[in-house]
């Protein structure tokens, strides 16, 4: 079956090909009967309009494309609904690309987005790709970096203070008297992984007797979760850790399922906490203690970076940092204390 063009619509309409543009880009220049005629006829035809020739020919592209580490992880899901709304509220489609914390992908999707000619990206790095988003922006794309602050001076960013959400996680661990603290997650590559473990460790270092070690995983989800606890419960008793900091909710989540399988006490045998404060977390058979931070906002902030950039190219790069809050929860404090 052949594809209705323009012209088809216009014969089946009665109208010339001019007047169908002009009744789907400046409808207010078409009268109310022939805007209905012009529909019904693409109803009929089964027409679709091609929004790509369009925008070439009107020499730009009013998508944004975004590339998160993991659009599995809910936390990263907030951030991309964040941006979306404000996005669509000012008719800019958002289009979404997931690396996988995996560098070849991330640097398939900056291509791609810049063969689409997007208006702007908004990326959450994995690789060293600073040079890249350099060559993006000098033609003529903005960019901003979101959930890591900029390490140049020239990108806006969006961040949370990870160093003191680690560090508010160990202090909130140790408060409750437990001193061997496993960070587990990673790989310590991702920044944000770097900066939790640096903000846990800076506990360590002001208390005596207190351990803080690292417990990398090759990934970010529950299985990367379920493969480090397996490691640290095969330890003699002795030697295992007496609380769990994780990288994020949904490593926690693999955890938790092992000490549960394993028939340990949470948190009387091993306490635990995780980061992001998804929704999963606080709905867990064990309520799971969480560093939340503001997903929805941080997508929000990020687009009306881009958007400002998009308005004035001169605009001053800005780096807005927000601060993560600790959601204790049964996980760490026990049944008696939870709210």
């Amino acid at each position: 079956m052949a594809i209705a063009q323009v012209r088809d619509v216009a014969k089946r309409a009665g109208v010339s090909p001019a007047t169908v543009s002009n009744a789907l880009n400046h409808p207010e220049k078409v009268s109310p009967l022939t805007r209905e005629r012009v529909r019904t006829a693409i109803d009929e035809l089964g027409y679709v309009r091609n929004d790509a020739a369009r925008q070439l020919r009107q020499r730009g592209n009013r998508a944004v494309g975004m590339i998160l580490l993991d659009v599995g992880n809910p936390f990263f899901a907030g951030v991309a609904r964040g941006a979306e709304l404000d996005l669509a509220e000012n008719n800019r489609p958002l289009l979404l690309g997931n690396s996988a914390q995996q560098e070849p992908q991330e640097l398939k999707y900056l291509s791609l987005f810049e063969e689409q000619r997007v208006a702007g990206i908004l990326v959450t790095p994995v690789g060293n790709i600073l040079s890249k988003l350099r060559r993006i922006k000098q033609r003529g794309t903005a960019v901003v970096i979101v959930d890591r602050k900029a390490g140049a001076k020239e990108f806006s960013s969006v961040s949370a203070n990870d160093h003191h959400g680690g560090r508010a996680a160990a202090e909130h661990l140790v408060s409750l008297g437990r001193r061997h603290i496993a960070v587990v997650g990673g790989p310590a590559s991702i920044r944000q992984v770097a900066d939790r473990l640096a903000g846990a460790r800076s506990i360590r270092d002001e208390r005596d007797g207190v351990t803080v070690e690292y417990v990398g995983t090759g990934g970010m989800d529950a299985e990367a979760g379920r493969v480090a606890a397996r490691e640290f419960l095969a330890r003699p008793p002795e030697s295992r850790p007496d609380a769990v900091f994780a990288a994020n909710d949904l490593v926690a989540l693999g955890v938790l399922q092992e000490l549960v399988r394993a028939g340990m006490a949470v948190p009387e045998d091993m306490a635990l906490i995780g980061y992001d404060d998804i929704e999963f977390a606080g709905s867990a058979t064990v309520p799971i203690s969480s560093i939340s931070q503001p997903a929805e906002e941080m997508g929000r902030s990020a687009a009306r970076l881009l958007l400002s950039a998009l308005e004035r190219p001169d605009a001053p790069v800005q780096h807005p940092v927000f601060t993560p809050e600790l959601v204790a929860r049964q996980s760490t404090l026990g049944l008696s204390d939870s709210a």
